[in-house]
């Protein structure tokens, strides 16, 4: 007689489904974790792939609460903060959809802008801090990359204010505006640009270009980027997602400029390990402004912009940008000599208006040059945030 296997019930944990930006994932409060996840391992890794419902080979996640694209298959950790002048610690997972794996190495701008929203409601940010009606600055510290976010969330009758007319393209409905400054956004650990150069010649295969030379402006600022321009690879910089995320051949050639792009700037040591670091860096093409059409059938004028910009995200083309991208854009764009600044007509400028494939984004930076390094104090955007779905996500005790 063969003994019948006991399955453990599945346990609840409370969670927060949340949008922030054209982003969208699981929030949770340290402290509502179990108790083996509440610290950084394989047991959180674990909870949290089977939160979002990886690894997937069907690769649609439907057995979890991921929407199978890399802007929905995320999830952020929010506690107290245990950094002097800051009100909570926000530690961002990007999950993979197909893989075992949780990178950590970088944040999400957009969904930091939905992080001051969930620290107030859920009573992290201490009361007086946040007005009975007007703007509660939201003080983040930012874990994975060691940098201040400062969030400017509305306030009405003591609570916050979610519904609102700010519209965000790439974010079909209109919402409230949540302004967000990422402070000193170089990283932290190294120079702004790790190569020391603001161009530089980036060697890849003769496969990936004829020459096996391209052009690249690699900066560490919001999120370690990869800069090309568009026309070096043969596009226009106005592309939408089936233009590239169809092209299978045009996927593994950006992941070899991504891979070829972390090892030139110190990121990883050898282009094999840039499959286990699928977060950052991030590869993106530039190119001079031109007329297009938007994802959503939304008229685009070269004359309303003032360069394109088509980034990728966890190995596809993002449908909008990337928060933390749209920071190192901004940077990039502030700094004269970089194949951004050279796209958006080599001018000085504290703000570049680019396209995106969902429509336009406004971003500001102020650049300074100091001792011969640039520095940038802050980079600017405004996002809306809004609480999708509150309660417990539900997992198999035995999957931690």
């Amino acid at each position: 007689m063969t003994s019948k296997k006991v399955y453990l019930p599945q346990i609840k944990v409370p969670a927060t489904y949340m949008r922030g930006g054209t982003s969208k994932g699981v929030f949770f409060n340290l402290t509502d974790l179990p108790d083996s996840a509440q610290t950084a391992g394989s047991a959180r890794d674990a909870l949290l792939l089977r939160v979002i419902g990886s690894p997937d080979p069907y690769g649609k996640q439907t057995d979890g609460m991921g929407g199978a694209t890399s802007s929905t298959s995320k999830t952020v950790i929010v506690a107290k903060s245990e950094m002097a002048d800051h009100d909570v610690d926000y530690l961002f997972g990007q999950v993979a959809i197909d893989k075992p794996f949780v990178d950590w190495s970088g944040n999400c701008g957009n969904l930091s802008a939905a992080v001051g929203s969930f620290a107030i409601a859920s009573g992290l940010v201490d009361a007086s801090r946040i007005p009975e009606n007007g703007i509660a600055v939201v003080r983040i510290w930012q874990k994975n990359i060691g940098k201040t976010i400062i969030a400017h969330v509305p306030i009405t009758n003591g609570e916050v204010q979610e519904t609102g007319d700010f519209e965000l393209d790439g974010v079909t409905f209109p919402a409230a505006e949540v302004q967000v400054e990422f402070m000193d956004p170089a990283d932290g650990e190294g120079a702004m640009f790790p190569t020391g150069n603001l161009v530089d010649d980036l060697v890849v295969p003769t496969d990936v270009v004829a020459g096996g030379v391209l052009n690249a402006t690699m900066i560490n600022a919001g999120i370690p980027t990869v800069f090309i321009n568009a026309k070096d690879l043969g596009y226009t910089g106005a592309e939408l997602q089936e233009a590239i995320n169809g092209d299978e051949k045009a996927l593994a050639m950006f992941e070899s400029i991504r891979a070829h792009g972390a090892v030139k700037m110190g990121l990883i040591k050898h282009i094999d390990e840039a499959a286990g670091r699928q977060h950052t860096p991030k590869v993106a093409i530039v190119a001079e402004p031109v007329d297009y059409i938007s994802s959503s059938g939304k008229p685009i004028s070269a004359d309303e912009i003032d360069l394109n910009v088509r980034a990728l995200s966890m190995g596809k083309l993002h449908h909008a940008m990337m928060g933390t991208a749209a920071v190192a854009i901004g940077t990039a764009a502030a700094i004269p000599g970089t194949l951004v600044s050279l796209a958006a007509g080599d001018v000085e400028r504290e703000s570049v208006h680019f396209g995106h494939p969902s429509g336009t984004l406004r971003v500001g930076a102020q650049a300074s040059k100091l001792d011969g390094e640039w520095k940038v104090n802050k980079a600017v955007m405004s996002r809306s945030a809004r609480v999708l779905m509150e309660g417990w996500v539900r997992v198999p005790a035995d999957s931690l």
